[in-house]
């Protein structure tokens, strides 16, 4: 039986019926059609359907549905501000920290809620602030680099 839920994401409101088992990322994807945050191992050990929700960065594939009721969610698709896109995003892009594009989203936003906490943070700090996002391709120095360039 479907459950009626409210939230806010990317601050639009949002009212939809969900499964009980239904979880974030399918909702994201399938219901809200916002295809940024990404479905990879769907057992929270990636990090690619990484969000921001109530400010904390979650595995949206641990999260049901209903359980962001009344929560805030940021996805990658809300961080583009009127000027183009957010300056994390375009450091990612100018040092070459994506490359096939599927940890990015994660590793974006795990980055934004690190960077709104301490906006100069050291090495470890970036590497602790990611190490729950895998990447395949770039062997995470450029990630890095591309963080510490966003301060």
């Amino acid at each position: 039986m479907k459950k009626l839920i409210s939230l806010t994401i990317n601050e639009k409101e949002y009212e939809v019926a969900v499964n009980p088992n239904q979880t974030l990322v399918d909702l994201l994807r399938y219901q809200i059609e916002l295809t940024g945050t990404k479905k990879g191992c769907e057992v929270g050990d990636c990090g690619s359907c990484t969000v921001i929700m109530d400010g904390k960065p979650v595995n949206s594939c641990l999260v049901l549905a209903v359980q962001a009721n009344g929560k805030k969610i940021l996805t990658i698709e809300g961080l583009e501000t009127d000027d183009g896109l957010h300056p994390i995003q375009r450091s990612f892009v100018e040092k070459g920290a994506i490359q096939c594009g599927f940890c990015s989203s994660g590793m974006i936003l795990s980055a934004k809620n690190l960077l709104d906490r301490d906006p100069d943070p050291d090495e470890a700090d970036i590497r602790m602030a990611i190490s729950g996002n895998l990447c395949r391709c770039t062997g995470y120095q450029k990630i890095v680099e591309a963080i510490k360039d966003a301060t």
